[in-house]
Order: C-alpha cells, then sequence, then structure tokens
C-alpha cells in the first residue's frame, strides 16, 4: 500500500495535468509491452508492436534491461521536442547515478554507446534522442489524438469532482481502487509512506499502462502520479478499425459477442441459440471469459447461468468511448 500524507499546504498544490505528457505517455506504453499481465487483452498489441518497432528504438532495451528505469526519462512536459530537450538537459550527476542504479548487478555488461552516455558524450545523446524519439512515432503518434481527447475527458471529470466534493474526493475518484481517509490518500503498490513537504502532487492519466499507480519523485519537484485511466484497451488509430473490430480481435468474435450478450444472465443453450453456434463452443469459451475474470457463472439446477462482470462491463463501455472517439 502506499500512503501519500497530506497538509492543508500540500492539498493547495494538487494539480491535473491540463494536457497528456508524450514522452510519460511513451514510458508507460514500453512498460506495457514488457509486463507479464493482461496478456489476453493486450497480447496482440503487443506483439504487433514489437513488430513495428524501427531498429533505432533498439537501444532503449540497452537502457532500461530490466523493470528499473532511469529516472532522468521521467519527463511530463506536455511538448514531444520539450520533453526531449529536458532528458537532454539532465543533470550529469543524475544521469550518472541512475545508469549506475539501472545497471548494478545485472550480471552483463552494457554496451559501449551506455558508457558513453555515463561520461556525457554528444553522439551518446543523439542515440538517446533518436531511439525515443522513433519509439514515440511508432507506438504512441497514431492514436495520440485519442490520447488527447481521453485525457480531456479525465481532466474534466476531476474538475467537476473537485468543484462538488472537495480535493480529496477528487483523488480518490480519480484513481479507481484508491481511499482518501484523514488526510492521507492509499494507493495500491509496493508499501511506501511519501510526504510531500510542501513541493505539491501532479495527476497524469496515462492511457497505455493497466498496473498500478506509478510514483516519479525529484528531489524539489512536485510527486507525479501516474495511474491508469480510460478504456483499459489497446487504443486504434482513428479512422482505422472500429473499436467492436479491435476488441473482437483481440479476444475472438464469439467470445466478444457472447461478451456483449450477458448483460443480462444467459444460459449455455440460450447464447448458443443467439450466437448460431453449438453448446459445446459456447461452454468452451465461456470457460476462457470466466478464466479471465469477464464473466461469471452458476449452476441453477441443471442449468448454467453466465452473465457478464463489473471487469466485462467496463470492456464493453470502454469499447463505446473508442468508437465515439473514433467518430
Amino acid at each position: 500500500m502506499i500512503r501519500i500524507r497530506f497538509t492543508a499546504a500540500d492539498l493547495a498544490r494538487v494539480r491535473f495535468a491540463p494536457r497528456p505528457a508524450p514522452l510519460a505517455e511513451l514510458n508507460a506504453a514500453l512498460m506495457m509491452m514488457c509486463h507479464p499481465h493482461d496478456q489476453l487483452l493486450f497480447g496482440r498489441w503487443k506483439e504487433r508492436v514489437l513488430r513495428s518497432l524501427p531498429a533505432a528504438v533498439s537501444p532503449l532495451r540497452d537502457l532500461v534491461p530490466t523493470t528499473r528505469a532511469p529516472r532522468f526519462i521521467d519527463v511530463f512536459s506536455d511538448s514531444l521536442e520539450g520533453a526531449l530537450e529536458t532528458v537532454r538537459a539532465s543533470p550529469r550527476s543524475l544521469v550518472r547515478s541512475e545508469i549506475e542504479r539501472v545497471h548494478a548487478n545485472e550480471g552483463f555488461a552494457a554496451p559501449p554507446w551506455i558508457h558513453d552516455l555515463h561520461r556525457g558524450d554528444h553522439r551518446a545523446w543523439q542515440v538517446l534522442h533518436r531511439a525515443q524519439h522513433a519509439a514515440f512515432e511508432t507506438v504512441v503518434r497514431p492514436v495520440w489524438p485519442l490520447v488527447q481527447d481521453l485525457h480531456q475527458r479525465e481532466f474534466a471529470r476531476h474538475a467537476l469532482t473537485a468543484a462538488e466534493h472537495g480535493v480529496g474526493a477528487a483523488l480518490a475518484e480519480s484513481v479507481p481502487g484508491t481511499r482518501w481517509h484523514e488526510d492521507v490518500w492509499q494507493l495500491e503498490g509496493p508499501e511506501r509512506d511519501i510526504t510531500l513537504r510542501g513541493h505539491g502532487l501532479l495527476l497524469l492519466p496515462t492511457f497505455h499502462w493497466t498496473g498500478h499507480p506509478l510514483m516519479s519523485q525529484v528531489p524539489d519537484q512536485p510527486l507525479v502520479v501516474t495511474f491508469p485511466a480510460g478504456p483499459g484497451l489497446p487504443l486504434t488509430p482513428t479512422g482505422s478499425q472500429s473499436a467492436d473490430e479491435a476488441l473482437a480481435g483481440v479476444i475472438g468474435r464469439t467470445r466478444f459477442n457472447i461478451l456483449l450478450r450477458s448483460a443480462e444472465e444467459h444460459t449455455t443453450s440460450e447464447l448458443a441459440r443467439l450466437l448460431g453456434v453449438s453448446n459445446a463452443t459456447v461452454s468452451a469459451h465461456t470457460t476462457a471469459l470466466r478464466s479471465a475474470g469477464l464473466i461469471t457463472t452458476v449452476r441453477a439446477g441443471r442449468a448454467v447461468l453466465h452473465q457478464r462482470t463489473a471487469v466485462g462491463t467496463l470492456l464493453v463501455q470502454g469499447r463505446e468511448v473508442l468508437n465515439k472517439g473514433a467518430g
């Protein structure tokens, strides 16, 4: 559990990022590509993105060889070029210490360009700049208009809640699964106690990450809380396939149709009749959906009843949001 403790002064310094941060969204997407969970929903997206990455992106694998990333690439500017310039302007002491922290005890030697970056060589910085720029253009740029639209919806929702119920309530509502209690904001994540000490807090939604909220704390700067928002599905470029097609492509057309029809309870036979398939086919697909936590199955006499879970409903609602964004 992460606990963030607020004073009255800290509450006055809570901000919601007015616009998305390109480099932060890229970092979230790259983390999602390496994340072992959500394979049912993100597996095909990960495979597609990995196939499309150009060779210029490969140095990022050297810079972040494990789940630990150097803090100097955590930049929250709302301009891509501005963010890349901020990375380049990182204090040399921070760059050196973070490279040493990330690569400590890895069991293999860092490639030469990482040693050059550690020394501050300008050619190594050019390598990193090209890698980050190419990764953004490949992974995030195609869906950036949708990211901007989703961000504005989150911004408006937070502002309305803060105006009606106060900042504490807005914090708890902005990040599902969190709790506001006696000036302490409790979030899912590794055990950690954080005191803001008057530096403030910046809320930043991300639409490529489904894990626990992420913390970025640089000395004398606001704490940045990056939290998963939006539909919780791989984003589809505006003007390409619909969200219905995208979700069906991820989980399969028959499972998609079962999910749509399971807002109300249906027996296996009823679903088979509605979809024009056999009972055995429905049973196989409902087993997969139940294992993923998207439906529940209960026995009522001789019948077996299937119904969507809250998670399954979120997926259906998320696809409706995406369809509107692509319209």
